[in-house]
């Protein structure tokens, strides 16, 4: 192939020359990071003296060694454009933050860092503790009777996921954690403008695909904070260090569906303590149709539902309706519509007392090791990244944000 322009130019070669060079230049990136990465986080964390979180880390990594992650400049050159545009430098990112977290000292102490009250949320907690209620663009959170219900709000776009959604989400679940007043959490979708859904409650309808083609969901601040944020907040706890009886202030969660919980909404699922569903709302995991990866979905489904619902629904993209048998894996109460809201109010009584916090604090450990849920998201961090910039998900995402318009 060759342009008039430039007899003689063979420009797959020259792409292909390109690629090797970018392989060649990872793969002696990720040697060096994998060889050196308690050497690098010791340095950047002040001997892990100081708490960073992922992207104070890679800001901090770019100024301290040039070449090892992009450049404030290059990621603010990558953010300007569409995903199909972008030059893929998050996949360097994703190989840093693969060998950080890999390394047995440098990755819990990254990990912890994450699981530390948000600047925001410190911000805003005498406003909470004072009126018990907090107003943000995704998320609305009000304390009544002891129990803190976030109520996701993104009525015109049916609860699509993207960073705001992250950043307001892990904002609730630090207020909810750090209150003393609260004894427990409640996730539910808020009542719908969107025209195909107007007047009804929906959960959640997954990552936002139109934000994704046009570049608006990145790997760090979207992807990986979500997951080792807000959500391994919920599982886990927050990071407090105030008590000699645990590092972590945690609270027992409960989720309500209705109408549906798509993509990121079943992922969210898997990690609270009690989930009830309308008897019309159906969840599913499209990852793999949509081309990307559906967060820890892979690491906890097999546990929770087994390995051949697992694959059925990730894989397969099959669909579970609330009150089918796979389904009861994930839901452990189905009601008519009209009786949801008469569950959750007798559900949020049955789960309150100390013997619960305690006794959900010692299966989550025993369900989902930390040393087990890192392994995953260092993996994550690469694979992930990968993904976003493959060719089918460029072609797909775009496709499907052309026909939501």
């Amino acid at each position: 192939m060759t342009t008039d322009s430039a007899p003689g130019l063979d420009l797959r070669a020259l792409a292909g020359e390109s690629h090797r060079v970018d392989d060649e230049i990872r793969a002696a990136r990720t040697a060096f990071v994998e060889a050196h990465a308690e050497e690098i986080y010791a340095e950047l964390t002040d001997g892990r003296t100081r708490y960073l979180r992922l992207d104070e880390l890679v800001r901090a990594a770019a100024l301290a060694f040039p070449g090892l992650v992009p450049s404030e400049q290059q990621m603010a050159a990558e953010r300007s454009r569409p995903q199909a545009e972008k030059e893929g430098r998050e996949i360097d990112q994703g190989i840093f933050l693969r060998g950080i977290l890999r390394a047995p000292k440098a990755g819990p102490h990254l990990l912890d860092a994450m699981l530390r009250p948000s600047a925001r949320a410190q911000r805003l907690l005498p406003e909470f503790l004072e009126t018990g209620v907090v107003e943000m663009e995704a998320v609305r959170l009000e304390r009544r009777n002891g129990v803190a219900h976030l109520t996701l709000c993104r009525d015109d776009c049916l609860n699509a996921e993207d960073a705001q959604q992250v950043d307001d989400m892990e904002t609730a679940v630090d207020l909810t954690l750090l209150d003393p007043s609260v004894r427990m959490g409640l996730v539910r979708g808020g009542v719908m403008s969107h025209p195909r859904y107007l007047g009804r409650r929906v959960f959640c309808a997954g990552i936002n695909l139109k934000k994704l083609s046009a570049g608006e969901i990145p790997l760090v601040d979207f992807l990986l904070r979500r997951e080792t944020g807000y959500i391994q907040k919920i599982f886990r706890g927050l990071l407090t260090d105030d008590s000699w009886h645990s590092r972590f202030t945690d609270k027992p969660w409960m989720a309500a569906v209705d109408s549906f919980a798509i993509g990121g909404g079943t992922q969210l699922l898997l990690v609270f303590d009690h989930v009830l569903a309308a008897s019309d709302a159906y969840l599913s995991l499209p990852a793999a149709k949509e081309g990307i990866i559906p967060g820890v979905s892979n690491f906890r489904l097999s546990r929770i539902a087994g390995p051949r619902v697992a694959r059925q629904v990730i894989l397969g993209g099959r669909k579970l309706q609330a009150g089918e048998p796979d389904a009861r894996s994930i839901v452990d109460e189905v009601v008519a519509p009209e009786e949801l809201d008469a569950a959750i109010d007798g559900a949020l009584a049955r789960f309150d007392g100390e013997a619960v916090v305690a006794n959900r604090r010692m299966l989550n450990l025993a369900e989902e090791p930390p040393e087990e849920f890192r392994r995953y998201i260092a993996e994550f961090a690469l694979q992930q990244a990968l993904r976003i910039y493959g060719a089918d998900v460029i072609g797909k995402v775009d496709g499907f944000a052309v026909g939501s318009r």
